[in-house]
């Protein structure tokens, strides 16, 4: 077998075990499961081209986690080099259903959140990262993943809370 070979089936045996894991990932930072699809296909077509040295170090995850993130926030920056594609209002794409409606409601809130502290809160506590791991991921400081998951917390709560008063308020009793 080559050496070209050897390292194609290793980054196709670890895209095989870790594509679920990094499509939730980009789901949970950009809301949208065709974007997040998009997301993880940058992130592989990077990370084949670094596998040899990624692949050496065990940083496989860590240097994916970080390629969706900085990809997905590039995106937001520059909103005008991306076309719309489809008409609007016809096109929408179809969420997967979710099982439970706190997932529901967590997701809902995650979307109501500013980008730069939904990418935090989804590498600090969906992905279990350090402060330091997220800040590295994210180009921060550790200071600046701390102020961002703290306002994301809060705006969750915020959220969180507002649903559960109105889902209250709206029962017939």
């Amino acid at each position: 077998m080559s050496r070209g070979q050897a390292r194609a089936d290793e980054f196709v045996a670890y895209v095989d075990a870790r594509r679920a894991y990094l499509r939730r990932v980009a789901y949970l930072v950009c809301g949208d499961w065709h974007a997040a699809e998009d997301l993880v296909q940058t992130a592989l077509i990077k990370l084949y081209a670094a596998w040899p040295r990624i692949h050496t170090d065990g940083a496989e995850d860590a240097y994916v986690r970080r390629i969706i993130v900085r990809a997905h926030l590039d995106e937001k920056r520059r909103p005008w080099r991306r076309e719309r594609i489809g008409l609007d209002g016809v096109d929408v794409a179809v969420p997967e259903a979710l099982s439970l409606e706190d997932t529901d409601a967590l997701v809902t809130a995650l979307e109501g959140l500013p980008q730069r502290q939904r990418a935090t809160v989804v590498l600090r506590y969906w992905c279990g990262l350090s402060v330091e791991e997220t800040a590295d991921d994210l180009g921060c400081t550790t200071g600046t993943v701390k102020s961002q998951t703290a306002r994301a917390i809060a705006g969750l709560r915020a959220a969180l809370s507002t649903d559960d008063v109105t889902t209250t308020e709206r029962r017939p009793r």
